[in-house]
């Protein structure tokens, strides 16, 4: 499989805070068609305000959305009038309630969706909605860029966080493209349990998977020494000098991840390298 339709989604004006450069690169490196969602979030929530009041608020920040769906758009078509690539540009607007399905809907038909984190300054709830409904509903391996991060030269040395579930599975799959021209392939097993089915050979059947397709994979046993597994995670990429991470998404539910933490949650507010995830 090679990944022959990108998707990114831009919720800000300024579109230099968004994943567009290392979307048009990759897209550029991969020969594919670069699709843009330029979308205008309408934020406000119905039900809060007072009675009558509605109409006009909703009106105006209605209004607001699709000024800025339009000028997202505006300014994604005049990066994108000179490259040498297939694009193409859509404007929408969403409130929060309705953007899941909105996204998920053209995240559907794309091989790779590339976002920024969706956390820290400048992001918004719409950063955090748009993440899952790609994961979730839109069933479509999700490449988060850091900003600053090098999309030109991502994949030579990638870690996997390999902890034998569904998750991690999906998004090794849907990685594979990018194994296949990596240098070297990391698996990190963490404290794998003493029961499992791989418990003489941690991490043996997924490498001899990989080696069938042409990866060459080597593998690190680690300790969980730390309170959270994405720090794990985080010092051994650092250690090993790796460039990308690939991982499952969402193990335990979301709910669960928002308000005690999880590895997912962890890497999407830490991470200093493109991580590839899918649930």
């Amino acid at each position: 499989m090679a990944y022959k339709t990108i998707l990114t989604i831009i919720t800000d004006t300024d579109i230099s805070a968004s994943a567009l450069e290392p979307a048009i690169t990759l897209a550029t490196r991969e020969e594919a068609h670069l699709d843009v969602l330029c979308l205008g979030v309408d934020r406000t929530q119905t039900g809060y305000y007072y009675a009558g009041t509605n109409a006009f608020i909703q009106q105006e920040t209605l209004h607001k959305a699709q000024e800025d769906a339009t000028k997202i758009e505006a300014a994604v078509t005049a990066r994108l009038a000179n490259e040498g690539l297939p694009w193409a540009a859509e404007a929408a607007v969403a409130q929060i309630a309705g953007l899941s399905h909105l996204v998920a809907q053209r995240a559907r038909f794309s091989d790779l969706v590339v976002m920024p984190r969706p956390y820290g300054p400048g992001r918004g709830i719409e950063d955090e909605a748009a993440v899952e409904a790609v994961l979730f509903d839109g069933h479509a391996p999700l490449l988060i860029m850091p900003k600053g991060a090098d999309a030109a030269n991502i994949g030579q040395k990638i870690v996997v966080a390999w902890n034998q579930s569904a998750e991690a599975m999906a998004a090794i799959k849907q990685a594979l493209p990018l194994m296949q021209a990596a240098e070297m392939v990391n698996i990190a097993v963490i404290d794998p349990p003493r029961h499992g089915p791989d418990r003489s050979d941690p991490g043996g059947a997924l490498s001899q998977m990989l080696s069938r397709h042409g990866v060459k994979s080597e593998i690190s046993v680690l300790a969980k020494t730390m309170p959270r597994v994405s720090d794990v995670i985080q010092r051994h990429v650092q250690d090993i000098e790796a460039d990308m991470l690939i991982m499952g998404a969402y193990g335990h539910s979301r709910f669960r991840e928002a308000i005690l933490g999880g590895a997912t949650r962890g890497m999407l507010e830490k991470t200093e390298i493109p991580v590839l995830m899918a649930h």
